[in-house]
């Protein structure tokens, strides 16, 4: 497979766009991390956003405080989500799954 080679304008958009979505995914985390976002508000917003549908749900899991890399597998493995999904990528029972589960999770500590 041959890519076209891109004109410097083009790399440049391409790279604005790129460092815009890693700011908007980087936000998110954090709005996670510091309990300003809870999940099930991040799941509705990445339907509409691009970049947060991009996503790894591995990912969206390590930013929430107590959940580590193992941790978040391990949630995977019990909900029956691959670990190399996005958030676009979950169908509606797994979005409903992960917000309860990650509600019980909340109450337990």
């Amino acid at each position: 497979m041959v890519l076209n080679p891109l004109t410097p304008q083009q790399r440049a958009e391409a790279l604005a766009k790129a460092t815009a979505a890693r700011a908007v995914r980087a936000e998110a985390k954090s709005g996670l991390r510091h309990g300003t976002l809870a999940v099930g508000e991040l799941l509705e917003r990445a339907r509409e956003d691009e970049a947060l549908a991009r996503l790894k749900v591995t990912d969206m899991l390590e930013s929430l405080h107590g959940i580590g890399s193992v941790r978040a597998l391990a949630i995977l493995d019990a909900l029956g989500i691959a670990p190399s999904r996005r958030l676009r990528g979950l169908g509606v029972h797994q979005r409903r799954a992960l917000v309860d589960f990650l509600g019980a999770h909340e109450r337990e500590n």
